[in-house]
Order: structure tokens, then C-alpha cells, then sequence
């Protein structure tokens, strides 16, 4: 089949490529942006040059629409936040033939959003740390929880979630966000093992459910080191949350397991890094793909626990942001090479180089980059998630206006 990636600079849709090309089929990237991490990959036959997103989604799908019908493209996956429009404009797909795997707007909209993201996991029934929604200063006076961290509604974990120490802190980064939003959250620190799940429903089925433990931060809060996990809790959580939303599509939650068990920090309508979990026996693509043709597989694989992988690209990058230091730059790449401390055992998932030499050239970039002057890392980090990061502004364009059909969920 050939399959449009709903963008080409996110971790995400890097991994997705390989393993869609691994299965045979014809990738295409949608990018706004032709110097991503689609580029350097042989999985990515074609760039489709489209608008931004963040700000104009309806713009960027009319284009996308047009490009996908005019290549003769089957299915349109989504790898990031594309998703939101991909839902609220759903039939628009359906009616120029073209298949996908997303949840109705409705239900989407229930988590897409950290402030209603709240209710909703309080009404599944989901634990998450002690918060509060701030509509005002006077809604922060009985808060004295510290560390916490105050999130905007819309944005991504490194663009929209600041960490604060104290009360003068904390009301300073309210009264910023105040000034352009409605409500923000503020939430408790939890101590523990940041772990990150994904599943797969098929009309409020969970199919396939994967968790895995950041064993190693790499730049701007990103895993560079993964271990899959056996967490029971928290896939009785995604279940219970994707069955009360009667779910389609991808799921995926950020959680800290603490000493008293999992509490969700953040939930995304959509796969993240799915490369663990194919390693570990669960073909998260496959099955989201499936999802989208009505052709899921009757035997879905399950989740090993004690799965390592990593993703060199953000450990060198990480190395250079936590410590402006070339030796430690130097350090994890021969860490890496070498298989030791974290890396003993683990496998490459963002830039595996069996047949794609091309990808060889980001890890070199950004190590000789970084190793001349250590403050290049941000280069590479900020422009990645600039591609696929929805704005406040682009979200409040889908949630104002009406969706263009209810749906009922099922293969496209």
C-alpha cells in the first residue's frame, strides 16, 4: 500500500517509516519543513511539501487531502498531533477514498487538551498526582505542594510544562499562561519511573497495549534509553479510559509509577515512539494499520518485559544539553559503540542503519555539531517539534467549529 505519515520530523513518524517499509509498503512523508528526519531515510520514498499545521490545520489539510488524492495515496497514517484534524474532518477522508485510524472529534477532544484531559481520566476512574484547574490567582491559595508543574492546555511536555519550585515560581508561571489562556493545571511532582504506554483500539476495544520505563533522558525530556515494563495497573487504566470513550485508533499515556503505583501525567489521542515496542513482540504499527484498512490480524503479539532499546540521536543530544560538556558527549557515543552501562544489550530504534547508510549522516551531524559548540543541540531539538506541534490557536480553530459528520468508528 502506499501510506502518507501525517509528518516527517517527530521521533514517531522517523520509526513508523522504518517499520511500514519493513512490511512493504510505499511511505510518504507529509512536511512542511524538507530538512527533517524523513529526509535522511531510504524507509521514505517521497516529501510531500504541505503548509505548517500548528496554526492553520484546516489549511494544512485541504493540502494534504489534495497531494494524497493527486499520489494516489491508500491510507493517511497519523504520527503526531495531525490527528486532531484527521478526526474532526474525517468524512472529508472517507469520501475521497482514503482510509485512517482515528477516534470521533468528540471523544478526542476529551483528552486532547491537558485541563478536560483531567476530568476525563478523574471519570475513568485513572489516578494521577494531586492538581488543581486555575482559572484565577485566588484558585492557587490553598496550593503548597512543591515541586509541581503548570501546564498549558495545549502543547507539547517540553514546550507547555514548566517545572517550579516555590509559590513566587509557581504564580508567576500562572499569570503568564493567564494572560493567553482560559484555565492552566497545575500539578504535584510524583517520585518514581517516568513510564510511557501506547495501545491500539479497534471501535473501544483495546487490541494491543505496550509500556516501557525511561531508563536514560535524552535531550528536551526524551527517552535516548528504553526497558519494556509489565505494568497490569496501568493497562487496566488505558483499558477502562479507551472502553469509556469508546475508543478508535491509537492511545497512549505518560505515568510515573510510584511506591503506591502508576499515576498518569499526560495522555496523547495517538502512538508515540512505537520502536520498543516492536521489539519487545507488539507491531503497534501493523495493528494501527490494520485499524485503518479493517484488516486487524487475529493474533496480536504481547509485550516482553526487559526489552532494551535506544535512540543514540537524542543521547548525544541530551549529553550536550544536560551538561554543555564535550567529554560527555564524547562519553555516550562511546557508551553506545561499545554496549556498555545503559546500552549493554540494547538495540538502535530511531536510526537503525541495516540498509540505510543515509541515516548514518544525523548522528555524525549532530556529534560533530555538538562537540565544536555543545549549545548546537538546539538546533536539532527545537525544529523538530515545531513540524508537528498544534498551537493553542490551531486547536481552538477545531474545537469552535463543528466537525464535518459524526462517525461511527470502524474500518475506513
Amino acid at each position: 500500500m502506499r501510506v502518507l505519515l501525517t509528518e516527517g520530523s517527530g521521533l514517531a513518524s522517523r520509526q513508523v517509516a522504518t517499520r511500514l517499509d519493513q512490511l512493504g509498503h510505499e511511505v510518504l512523508a507529509a512536511v512542511s519543513d524538507p530538512l527533517c528526519l524523513a529526509r535522511f531515510t531510504r524507509h521514505v520514498r517521497h516529501l510531500v511539501r504541505v503548509p505548517p499545521f500548528g496554526a492553520d490545520p484546516f489549511g494544512w489539510f485541504d493540502a494534504v487531502l489534495e497531494r494524497a488524492v493527486a499520489l494516489d495515496v491508500e491510507v493517511v497514517f497519523p504520527t503526531q498531533e495531525q490527528v486532531t484534524v484527521l478526526s474532526h474532518e474525517l468524512p472529508r477522508l472517507r469520501a475521497a477514498g482514503l482510509c485512517t485510524a482515528v477516534a470521533p472529534f468528540a471523544a478526542l477532544a476529551r483528552v486532547q487538551d491537558k485541563v478536560t484531559a483531567r476530568a476525563t481520566l478523574e471519570a475513568a476512574g485513572v489516578a494521577q498526582p494531586r492538581s488543581v484547574v486555575v482559572r484565577d490567582r485566588s484558585d492557587l491559595d490553598a496550593w503548597s505542594a512543591y515541586p509541581a508543574f503548570v501546564k498549558a492546555p495545549i502543547g507539547t511536555a517540553s514546550s507547555a510544562v514548566r517545572r517550579v519550585e516555590d509559590r513566587s515560581e509557581l504564580a508567576a508561571a500562572v499569570l503568564s499562561l493567564l494572560g493567553s489562556e482560559a484555565a492552566v493545571l497545575v500539578q504535584e511532582g510524583a517520585e518514581g519511573t517516568l513510564v510511557m504506554a501506547q495501545s491500539v483500539f479497534d471501535g473501544g476495544t483495546m487490541i494491543a497495549f505496550h509500556a516501557n520505563e525511561r531508563v536514560r533522558e535524552g535531550v528536551n525530556g526524551s527517552a535516548s534509553v528504553k526497558r519494556s515494563m509489565d505494568l497490569p495497573e496501568l493497562r487496566a487504566a488505558m483499558d477502562r479510559l479507551g472502553s469509556r470513550l469508546s475508543w478508535h485508533g491509537a492511545l497512549s499515556l505518560d505515568a510515573i509509577v510510584t511506591a503506591d503505583g502508576p499515576v498518569v501525567i499526560d495522555v496523547n489521542p495517538r502512538l508515540v515512539e512505537p520502536a520498543n515496542a516492536i521489539a519487545a513482540g507488539s507491531d503497534l504499527v501493523a495493528l494501527l494499520l490494520g485499524v485503518a484498512t479493517g484488516t486487524t490480524p487475529t493474533q496480536r503479539g504481547e509485550s516482553r518485559p526487559g526489552v532494551t532499546t535506544h535512540q543514540l540521536l537524542m543521547a548525544v543530544l541530551g549529553a550536550a544539553q544536560h551538561t554543555g560538556r564535550r567529554r560527555a558527549v564524547v562519553g555516550e557515543i562511546a557508551a553506545a559503540l561499545t554496549h556498555r552501562a545503559a546500552y549493554a544489550g540494547s538495540h538502535e530504534e530511531l536510526l537503525p542503519l541495516r540498509g540505510d547508510w543515509r541515516t548514518l549522516s544525523l548522528p555524525v551531524l549532530a556529534t560533530m555539531a555538538t562537540l565544536v559548540h555543545p549549545a548546537s543541540y538546539r538546533w536539532f531539538a527545537q525544529g523538530a517539534v515545531a513540524g508537528y506541534a498544534l498551537s493553542a490557536q490551531g486547536w481552538r480553530a477545531l474545537s469552535q467549529s463543528a466537525p464535518s459528520g459524526e462517525v461511527t468508528p470502524g474500518a475506513s
